[in-house]
């Protein structure tokens, strides 16, 4: 999916303080979406999470939008034209509706629920996504993951994996990165992650076992689920800092509640974020730019589209700052301070 949010509004929203609060209760921070549309006469929007002044990374997880349910007879679906990406990879979930992807690599596949389509960006590619005709509704993820220094030129690559579902009791889960549940991703990373869908049964409270070096996130779908003791509404996204080695959730719905948990170590580096790109410098997101509006060979071609490329929007007039993440949630520092 292309970012078209040029300069982004940056947002925090935190539960209030409690300096009674049990050390062995993860500190939870709750980050508010915002309403994006992805352009087009009848506007398709999303509802993004990250990232934002709060927190510009989860693990190597840097970009979350959550759209949908979405009536493509109103809204007209999706329709994002051959865009380009560095530095990056791609992670397409969903949950209703279908998607055609396309990319210079040659690659031709359907995005469908409860299956992965993982991009690898590096160095340098381009794609496309359209929403198919047997679409009625659309609702997913999508998701972008930092490459690290050594690896953010990597060769462009694609891949595709159908997790089975785990269930156990009061959950059913969908391991699509990492390991989790007792279930392990066979699609490698270039970091420590976890990304995995957590559907809870009405009222379950479940509390799973996590790698203590990572940090996670927890999406709501739908549902009002408690992570620890912080409520999340839906499209609210909860943070929760290392340290912890199991983590709580609880569905205070009286009907399933469908979340998405993002993880991983965290990522030290700050990096330059503007459009489909992801750098270390101002310097080289204009290179990048330059590379696309010149159809140079770095991005490739995007073969079986009808229409055109989607051109880059125009650099700001300033310097585009690098990005990193705060400093680690401190149980007792008060929330909103930096």
């Amino acid at each position: 999916m292309s970012n078209v949010e040029i300069e982004p509004t940056e947002s925090y929203r935190g539960t209030p303080a409690d300096s009674e609060r049990s050390a062995s209760v993860p500190h939870i921070d709750v980050l508010a979406p915002r309403d994006v549309p992805l352009g087009g006469p009848r506007a398709m929007k999303v509802r993004r999470t990250l990232p934002q002044r709060a927190r510009t990374l989860i693990g190597a997880w840097c970009f979350a939008d959550h759209y949908g349910p979405d009536d493509v007879a109103v809204t007209g679906g999706m329709d994002v034209a051959p865009h380009p990406h560095t530095g990056l990879q791609t992670v397409s979930w969903l949950f209703s509706g279908e998607i055609e992807h396309r990319d210079s690599l040659g690659s031709h596949a359907l995005v469908r629920p409860g299956e992965l389509n993982l991009m690898t960006g590096g160095y340098g590619i381009s794609h496309s996504e359209v929403s198919t005709a047997r679409t009625t509704i659309l609702h997913g993820v999508q998701l972008w993951v930092a490459l690290p220094e050594q690896h953010r030129n990597a060769e462009g690559d694609f891949q595709h994996h159908v997790p089975a579902p785990v269930r156990i009791a009061g959950a059913e889960i969908r391991v699509f990165l990492g390991s989790f549940a007792g279930d392990d991703s066979p699609v490698p990373t270039f970091t420590p992650l976890l990304g995995a869908e957590i559907v809870l049964e009405p009222r379950a409270a479940v509390t799973f076992a996590v790698d203590p070096g990572f940090e996670h996130g927890l999406l709501v779908d739908h549902g009002h689920v408690r992570m620890a003791d912080t409520l999340l509404r839906p499209a609210e996204l909860g943070y929760a800092g290392t340290g912890n080695d199991t983590l709580t959730l609880t569905n205070e719905s009286d009907d399933t509640a469908r979340t998405v948990l993002l993880g991983g170590t965290p990522f030290d580096e700050q990096i330059v974020m503007w459009w489909n790109f992801i750098g270390r410098s101002h310097e080289e997101i204009v290179r990048a730019r330059e590379d696309w509006q010149n159809a140079s060979d770095r991005f490739g071609a995007v073969e079986g589209y009808d229409g055109d490329r989607l051109p880059a929007p125009a650099l700001p007039n300033a310097l585009i700052a690098p990005r990193g993440n705060p400093r680690a949630a401190d149980p007792h520092r008060p929330r909103g301070s930096r």
